[in-house]
């Protein structure tokens, strides 16, 4: 494990940076894989609760991979990479890698009560607009599906705060 909590933060930023990208542009099994090569760097390196993060990030996951789901079911979003409308595996390597950051690079953003209800409607669909940028996915209607977007990050991520608080209260810093 890394010692510096600084150090640790900035190889966590770069690793979910880096795995974001990685998915985007080649969102295929292969980035899966490197994904869960990136996951375990993030154990070894950036962690210090390993258990209880590890059901965190599980239990996000889940939620992300849910809400994107929906999101493909709905026609919000659209990839030739989902099967019978079900979010694939790279958006779901996506959310894990992403789920490391709210306890460690983005632990910031829980620090300021409003701050998740600002940022999430914002942040969120601007990464999956990037993303629909680069090809991994489409917005079939932009206006509407950036407007769905907004509406279930500003849900999912406060809940995801929330949930880190309370359920899990030993990752917060």
């Amino acid at each position: 494990m890394i010692a510096s909590e600084t150090s640790r933060k900035v190889l966590n930023f770069v690793l979910f940076q880096a795995g974001w990208l990685l998915c985007v542009l080649y969102p295929n099994r292969l980035a899966v894989l490197i994904i869960g090569l990136f996951l375990i760097l993030h154990f070894v390196l950036v962690s210090q609760k390993r258990f209880s993060e590890l059901q965190f990030i599980g239990f996000g996951t889940v939620v992300g991979a849910a809400l994107d789901t929906l999101w493909f079911q709905t026609g919000v979003l659209y990839s030739e990479t989902a099967e019978l409308l079900i979010v694939p595996p790279w958006l779901v390597a996506i959310w894990a890698i992403f789920m490391t950051t709210l306890c460690h690079s983005l632990d910031w953003i829980s620090r300021n009560r409003w701050l998740p209800f600002v940022l999430a409607p914002i942040a969120g669909p601007f990464a999956y607009w990037s993303a629909s940028k680069l090809g991994a996915v489409s917005l079939p209607d932009q206006t509407q599906s950036l407007l769905a977007l907004a509406v279930g990050w500003l849900v999912v991520f406060p809940l995801l705060l929330f949930i880190r608080k309370y359920l899990y209260p030993e990752l917060a810093q």
